[in-house]
This record gives C-alpha cells, structure tokens and sequence, in this order.
C-alpha cells in the first residue's frame, strides 16, 4: 500500500469509529423510561371503581341493580382509555376485602370515590389536547352524574 492509501484508510476508520460512538452504539447509557401516558391515572381510577362497584354489589345484593349500570360505565370508560392510550385493558383492581358496613356506608363510600375520581379527570380535562379532551370531559361528568345518582 501507498502511504497516501495507508493514511486514506486510517482516516476512513477513525472516522467511522466517531460516527458509530456518535450514534450511541458504544454508550452505556440506558434509555430514559417513557413517561406514563397523562391518561393514566383516569385509566387506574376506572378500574378501581369498576372493581368498587362489582364488591360492593356483591357484598349488597339488594343495590346490584342501582350499581351495575355504573360499574358498567367505568369498564366502558377502561376500554376506551386503554385503547387511546394503546395499553391492554387492565384485567381488574387488586382484590380487597368486601365493604364493611350498611348500604348506605357502601353507597356514601362510592360516592366520595366517584367525586374524587371527578375531580381528577376534570382537571386532566383542561390540560389535555383537543383530541383527548371531549373523553376526558365525558368521563368527568359521568363521573359526577354516578356522584349524583349515589345521593
């Protein structure tokens, strides 16, 4: 080899060996994790009290139907959620004991949850880009008509 081909080559790798480093196939930095989708938190309250309603109601034979039609929203609320925020539909809340107390209890118990729950998607509703924000609004008044029906 000529000098000149010799110092040509020696260029060529060392350049390649920076634009390799450059694109970070010699970092040994982890990628940052993905921040949760702003949707999130509705998506978890959703669950929880679909779940809240499925105990109580079966804890309280007697409120089953005034509280399935509810449960039934929040598991339509899970399955939109999911689909927009492109996760699988969460398969229920942790279980927890069955609700101690009286119907009413159980019923006053919900309702705070329910405004509670209103509250969050509310204000997620006023930060939340167009696109997301009509699903958030119709969660939050879902959320404070079940607030309602609860009285």
């Amino acid at each position: 080899m000529k000098r000149r081909q010799l110092i040509g080559a020696a260029a060529g790798t060392a350049l390649s060996a920076t634009t390799l480093a450059g694109c970070g196939l010699f970092d040994d930095d982890p990628e940052p994790a993905p921040q949760p989708d702003a949707l999130q938190p509705v998506l978890d309250e959703a669950v929880r009290l679909a779940a809240a309603y499925d105990r109580v109601a079966l804890a309280q034979p007697g409120l089953a139907g005034r509280l399935t039609p509810l449960a039934d929203d929040h598991r339509a609320h899970v399955a939109e959620l999911s689909r927009v925020i492109g996760a699988a539909v969460p398969s229920g809340a942790p279980a927890s004991s069955a609700p101690s107390g009286d119907a009413a209890d159980s019923v006053a118990s919900l309702r705070k949850a329910e405004q509670a729950a209103q509250k969050t998607a509310a204000a997620l509703c006023r930060t939340a880009p167009a696109a997301r924000a009509g699903l958030v609004g119709s969660i939050a008044a879902a959320r404070a008509a079940h607030a309602e029906a609860l009285r």
